[in-house]
């Protein structure tokens, strides 16, 4: 508590009666002059009597405060929650002209209006603004105004003063951009009420609030004080390197499932360049898999040990487990997958934590809830409580994260057929013109029509995307059947890039399309890439920061990268002349400036020893003397960057996180570059710490492959952290589906609808059955199957070879039915799809492409 009391009093709103003015508006505090600005929100005691002796009256009790004559003032900071207290110690008459209107256990106070007038609302969206309390789920199609309703249905919450002043409403969301959309919605909600924001909320990823509570307690589940979190980039090298041991000494225990067909060679080819990944990829789901059982590897062990016979897949996933949590444990760290399953456990071993955290979030406000895991719904199920207040939305039709993850839309679909569990739909959505909308409703109604046994059946679930109704504030956009284009004929993979390059290349350049956006989508990266490349080569001007690292980021890196490297080698007076550059090109520079740059790069780039320019001698091969004389502005620069390098050089004695922040301060003056250095210098110091033995060559590398966008960082700049694709008009956006996924363009372009990329049939090829393997088994899903098996009490279930690679397929190409949905409501007011035959020339198109395209035909002829 940010105060001390032997008993709870409530607390309430003071206003006050202006003289001169017939409206309301906050009272001023003790000896403050009046003002038009923003006065603080006071907060007084009633008198204690009010109570009884409880302390905690019922939760709508609204008790009347009685004036007051004097009032003793202060405030309590309590710096992680930002509040603001202001307590009373006697409530008596005060003036004629002052009203207390009160609100017990609220900051807020409560309004009979709140901010409907602000924005008429849809009929959906007001059914689940009259929630009060209990749990309710809801299945909100794209575009319906999720993130609107969600923040909103919060700020009325604070409005109506259903909180204490010591709690707050946690809401749960999935990435870490949302969580800054969320809190802005909410702030902007409660200014428009006239309420301090920022008081009486928490913003959460899921991976956050684990670590909340792994902190809390991390002695309760076997953690020192001073544990520390590997991130995927370097949890994915200690598997590489387990997965390349694995392989070194049991190679022959995988032969079994390779094709008999290939030859000496090609077998070779196998062992070296495809394997490891494969060994890799088995044990990161068995990893995920056992933690999401929260199975340790002993655990596991014991399971594994039980059966009559060993399953092969399951050993070799269980090696790489156990190995790879021997890692952590070596490092002090654990992984994000630990902090999910280990928050559970320290709520599962600790009551009272429990207790305090439901006090602490009476309301929990579950966003995407559609990519929710098991553990995830169970860490949430914990902090709600039977009886608490626990709202879950999400689009089970945009779960698209299955295949990586242990994620499931199912969880959702339950979770709203759970008895007393309140079902509501946002189902009404602005965002796509009449034809886009009925296109991914068809997809919807023709996926459960098709019959059980199909692979795709009921691969979408309703409810139907509604259009707006014509009052509505943000209608629906004029709608223009002609600007659907569902291109059935064949293009080979160069050919569809240039067409739609050609296309998009068109387009911009249309008087009409002026400030409109405009985005090409994939379903990979690669795809992705080279559609880049192909709107490079014709002009077009693109944005790829959904695809890698951002520009600023990449550049930020780069410029570290080039300074650390000639650190590494300090007599190469090549990295001298980048290491010149990278720091000279920053920043805002006159034209002068901007010409003196190469000449000095090449003077540096000319140096036969760098030694003689950095500790110059009498008769050393740098012309100093000479310089100064024929160019004095040309050396005064020269003079300039050697101060610098001198004290990059007497810094390169220091920690190498600490190192990269000093250079940081001589390269940049944005706020946004020194925040990336700042994420750059914790990842080398955890690289740090984890390999000891690195010297300044090695975490150069690091940070370099970053700079070349190996690794994709997210940086501080408004693109890494809001990605907003009204910034870009005039420009065409690439990214993948999955990274579009909340986002909408005015036209939208998809790409290689074929049936390699959608799959649904079972003689279509399937990107998880590699062609060295007999059978066409999936040995990721079987390796599940594997473990599953074990870990079953029921006798009847055992594992056959080769349902699980059958099953996955099932569950694949669902998902890729949903990608196609996700994608097709990206659109706002056109949209193109094409297909292409794949690198073989023998791909068709999609069969809900094919779908699509017969059913478009024969509703516009």
């Amino acid at each position: 508590m940010p105060y001390s009391s032997p008993r709870r009093t409530p607390f309430c709103f003071t206003t006050a009666r202006s003289s001169t003015s017939s409206g309301w508006m906050p009272a001023r505090t003790p000896g403050s002059s009046a003002s038009t600005s923003p006065s603080p929100i006071l907060m007084c005691s009633a008198a204690a009597g009010n109570q009884g002796g409880s302390g905690q009256p019922p939760k709508n009790t609204r008790p009347t405060a009685k004036p007051f004559s004097a009032l003793r003032w202060g405030y309590f900071a309590d710096a992680a929650r930002r509040f603001i207290w202001l307590s009373a110690s006697s409530v008596k008459a005060a003036s004629n002209n002052a009203e207390c209107s009160c609100a017990v256990f609220t900051r807020f106070k409560s309004r009979k209006h709140g901010m409907a007038e602000k924005r008429q609302l849809r009929s959906s969206q007001s059914k689940i603004l009259t929630y009060r309390s209990g749990w309710m789920g809801i299945s909100a199609v794209p575009g319906a105004g999720k993130t609107y309703t969600l923040s909103r249905l919060a700020a009325d919450i604070l409005l109506r003063g259903e909180i204490a002043p010591d709690q707050e409403i946690l809401i749960v969301t999935l990435v870490n951009s949302a969580v800054d959309n969320f809190s802005a919605r909410i702030a902007t909600f409660l200014q428009e009420a006239n309420v301090l924001p920022g008081m009486g909320y928490t913003v959460r990823t899921l991976h956050g609030l684990a670590h909340d509570i792994v902190r809390q307690r991390p002695e309760a589940v076997g953690l020192a004080e001073d544990f520390s979190i590997i991130d995927e980039s370097e949890a994915t090298r200690i598997l590489e390197e387990i997965a390349a041991a694995w392989m070194r000494s049991n190679f022959h225990l995988i032969t079994g499932y390779l094709s008999p067909d290939l030859s000496e060679q090609k077998l070779e080819d196998v062992r070296r360049n495809n394997l490891p990944r494969l060994v890799q990829n088995i044990g990161l789901q068995t990893i995920r898999y056992a933690k999401d059982q929260e199975l340790s590897p002993e655990a596991l062990r014991l399971e594994l040990d039980r059966l009559p016979m060993p399953l092969p897949l399951a050993e070799m996933g269980w090696a790489i487990y156990a190995d790879y949590q021997r890692a952590l444990r070596y490092r002090g760290a654990v992984d994000f997958d630990d902090l999910i399953r280990l928050a559970l456990l320290a709520l599962k071993l600790d009551p009272a934590l429990v207790k305090r955290l439901r006090y602490q979030w009476p309301y929990i406000l579950e966003d995407e809830a559609q990519d929710s895991s098991r553990l995830q719904e169970e860490i949430l199920r914990h902090l709600a409580g039977a009886e608490g207040n626990w709202v879950r939305v999400g689009d089970p039709n945009q779960a698209i994260y299955e295949t990586f993850t242990t994620a499931s839309p199912d969880y959702l679909i339950n979770f709203r057929r759970t008895p007393g569990v309140i079902s509501r739909e946002l189902h009404e959505s602005g965002r796509s013109t009449l034809s886009i909308i009925r296109l991914a409703n068809h997809l919807i109604e023709w996926s459960n029509r098709l019959p059980p046994e199909d692979l795709l059946s009921k691969g979408l679930a309703y409810p139907l995307i509604r259009p707006t109704s014509p009052d509505d504030p943000r209608p629906n956009p004029p709608d223009q059947p002609e600007k659907i284009t569902l291109h059935s004929q064949a293009f080979s993979p160069a050919e569809e890039l240039q067409k739609v390059a050609k296309s998009i290349a068109r387009w911009l350049q249309e008087p009409e399309n002026q400030g409109r956006t405009v985005a090409v989508l994939s379903s990979n990266n690669k795809r992705g890439f080279d559609m880049v490349d192909e709107l490079r080569r014709q002009g077009v001007d693109v944005v790829d920061s959904l695809l890698r690292s951002t520009q600023a980021t990449r550049a930020a890196a780069s410029a570290l990268s080039d300074l650390l490297n000639w650190l590494a080698e300090p007599d190469s007076p090549s990295l001298l002349s980048k290491a010149y550059q990278a720091w000279r090109t920053r920043g805002d520079l006159s034209k002068e400036e901007k010409m003196q740059i190469p000449r000095v790069a090449r003077q540096l780039q000319a140096l036969r020893r760098v030694e003689d320019f950095l500790a110059p001698q009498p008769g050393s091969g740098w012309p100093q003397e000479s310089l100064a004389r024929e160019d004095p502005g040309l050396y005064a620069e020269l003079i300039r960057f050697r101060d610098l390098l001198q004290r990059w050089q007497s810094a390169a004695t220091l920690p190498p996180d600490q190192l990269t922040l000093t250079l940081a301060q001589d390269l940049f003056t944005e706020p946004s570059d020194l925040a990336v250095a700042h994420k750059l210098s914790s990842l080398i110091r955890q690289s740090a710490s984890i390999h000891p033995d690195w010297h300044i060559k090695q975490f150069s590398a690091e940070v370099a492959v970053i700079a070349r966008n190996q690794r994709r960082f997210i940086g501080f700049s408004d693109e890494d952290t809001r990605f907003d694709p009204d910034r870009y008009p005039g420009k065409v956006v690439v990214a993948t589906i999955h990274k579009a996924k909340g986002l909408e363009w005015d036209r939208v372009y998809l790409l290689a609808a074929n049936n390699y990329d959608f799959p649904s049939n079972e003689y279509d090829p399937y990107i998880a059955e590699w062609w060295y393997l007999r059978d066409q088994l999936n040995l990721e899903a079987e390796a599940l199957a594997q473990l599953k098996a074990a870990l079953s009490k029921n006798e009847y279930d055992f594992y056959q070879e080769g349902e699980a690679s059958r099953q996955d397929r099932r569950e694949y190409v669902r998902e890729r039915l949903r990608l196609l949905f996700v994608g097709i409501t990206r659109a706002r007011r056109e949209l193109v799809i094409t297909w292409n035959t794949g690198r073989n020339g023998n791909l068709t198109p999609a069969r809900a492409f094919q779908e699509l395209i017969a059913f478009w035909n024969k509703s516009h002829g």
